[in-house]
Order: C-alpha cells, then structure tokens, then sequence
C-alpha cells in the first residue's frame, strides 16, 4: 500500500457525474478465477473457516459466512492450472473482508499463523485495523475490523 495520507472527501449528495449512488447500495459477493478449487476451498473454507454453500462439480464452489447464500464464488472456468497474473499488470487490488469484532480478527491470525500463511502486513489505518495477506491464487485479502467510533 502506498504510504500516502488520504484525506476523505465529505460525502456529498451530489458527484461529479450527477447524483451519487443509493447510500443502500452494498457489495454482494467476490468471484474469483482459481487454478485448483479443492486447494482455494483448503484456505477459504478450511483457514478462515467460511462455509461452502454450493458446488458446480470440480469446476465451480460457493461460500460464505453467517448463512448469506455466498460472499465468494470461485471457478476455474478460464484458469484451471493456471499461473497468477504476472507483476506490473492490472487487476483486482485486494478483497477487503470485515470482520464483526477486534476478537474475531484475532482469531483470524490465529488461524493463518497455525496454517503457516504468510502475512504481507498488517496496519491500523485509525478508521480500522488490517492484515494483508494473499490467498493460494495470489489474489490480495485484507482481514479487517472497523474501529467503532460511537
């Protein structure tokens, strides 16, 4: 991550294209192209514990936390055995994935340093605490928890 200071602009009913998006507007799921799912299925499922919640064969999976029908999807449609894009190309920077309590990251770095997963960093932004890490894919995860400012 860059070692820029970022300063939050207000939010504004208004964008530079017109009105802003619906404040009710939320992010449904992540689907990712995987090289081997039974391997990707190891580190979600098995690491971080999500829950599968639907399988297409050896090609296609579905998991996720709480009961929602799927956070994540992964395939191997266009990737099966395939290498992880190459440094320097475009892409998906990282997944933020939130979690409800300080404890509950915890036990999220618990996980990862008993499965021997690398950490990249970890950084407390003041507006939430982060580890960076990279899943088998090299696809980037930030497990995180927002600090509470009531």
């Amino acid at each position: 991550m860059p070692n820029d200071t970022v300063i939050a602009e207000p939010r504004a009913k208004e964008t530079l294209l017109g009105r802003a998006i619906d404040p009710g507007v939320r992010i449904g799921h992540v689907h990712l192209k995987v090289a081997d799912i039974e391997r990707s299925l190891g580190f979600y499922c098995g690491v971080l514990g999500f829950a599968l919640t639907a399988r297409y064969g050896t090609q296609a999976a579905f998991f996720s936390a709480g009961g929602y029908h799927h956070h994540f999807g992964i395939n191997t449609w266009e990737s099966k055995g395939g290498p992880p894009p190459p440094p320097g190309t475009t892409g998906l920077y990282h997944t933020a994935i939130l979690y409800p309590t300080r404890a509950s990251l915890a036990d999220a770095l618990r996980r990862l340093i008993e499965a021997r997963v690398p950490l990249d960093g970890a950084s407390d932004h003041g507006t939430h605490e982060a580890l960076y890490l990279r899943d088998p894919d090299e696809n980037g995860l930030e497990l995180a928890w927002d600090l509470d400012f009531r």
